[in-house]
């Protein structure tokens, strides 16, 4: 029964995660939460093991994702190696930091957080057409232009400022075992002017590395429950590949729609569950 729940949840996660750029752990993370407090059949599921499953499992379902945004030519790799080189040295701090916290104050941390970035698409610059080519470029910029359909995108960002937010989304990744996409996808379209579709796939192939290395250090670490991640695993490359191809047959207001139910009806079910169970 745990093995079929488990096949499940992986491919359910994977696939929405898949979708809005988040990998999946952002989904998984909250349900083996859940679970833990409502069946002893989940009592295993203490937050450095959720964390750590999380992350090997999460290693799999980016691949799979990567691998089929690649097809479809949307990973920007030239702006996602910033990204990488600012999250790996977070991600290890970040999967050490987590052995010292509890179950249920673990939950409140990840609600809040979920939250909060739930609340910063509340104050998108609307002002804004991000479809139109810069006048004047700056030489502390890198600048990109990309065609989706028709319809020519362009987006800019310093390397400084990437490096420096991959950092802390590599920490938060490691600590929570959420991927580091609830951050990372949001900053990219916010403050970087990603168009959704290209900051989804993207974020995979950063959450590609990031996983890998954060999974390592919770492995080191003796957090994996070994019996249980062999059940996620299918579940999680089947729905990582499908997520890929329902986004791209989505529209990005509907994506970035998708992101913003998900992270709020998750963010206050946990911060609920860490108070009052």
């Amino acid at each position: 029964m745990v093995i079929i729940i488990c096949l499940l949840i992986g491919l359910f996660s994977a696939m929405l995660g898949s979708i809005v750029g988040l990998g999946g752990g952002v989904i998984l993370v909250p349900t083996l939460l859940i679970l833990h407090t409502a069946t002893d059949l989940f009592d295993w599921a203490t937050a450095s093991t959720i964390v750590g499953i999380s992350l090997v499992i999460m290693v799999f379902t980016a691949l799979s994702s990567t691998l089929s945004y690649a097809k479809l030519k949307r990973i920007d790799y030239k702006s996602g190696i910033y990204f990488i080189a600012g999250s790996l040295p977070g991600g290890i701090l970040g999967s050490w930091l987590n052995q010292f916290v509890e179950t249920d104050t673990f939950s409140i941390f990840l609600g809040i957080f979920m939250l909060l970035i739930f609340t910063s698409f509340l104050f998108q610059r609307r002002n804004l057409n991000r479809n139109t080519e810069p006048t004047e470029k700056s030489k502390h910029k890198v600048y990109r232009e990309t065609l989706i359909g028709t319809e020519k995108h362009y987006y800019s960002f310093s390397p400084v400022t990437a490096i420096a937010i991959a950092l802390v989304v590599g920490l938060l990744s490691g600590f929570f075992g959420i991927g580091g996409g609830s951050l990372m996808v949001p900053a990219m379209i916010l403050l970087f002017h990603f168009p959704p579709h290209i900051a989804t796939a993207t974020s995979m192939f950063m959450i590609l590395s990031l996983s890998t290395v954060s999974s390592f250090t919770h492995i080191m670490l003796g957090h994996i429950e070994w019996s249980y991640v062999w059940a996620f695993i299918p579940g999680a490359w089947v729905g990582g590949r499908l997520g890929a191809k329902v986004s791209q047959k989505m529209s990005s207001k509907a994506v970035e729609a998708l992101l913003r139910i998900v992270l709020l009806l998750i963010g206050l079910r946990l911060i609920w569950q860490g108070f009052f169970s």
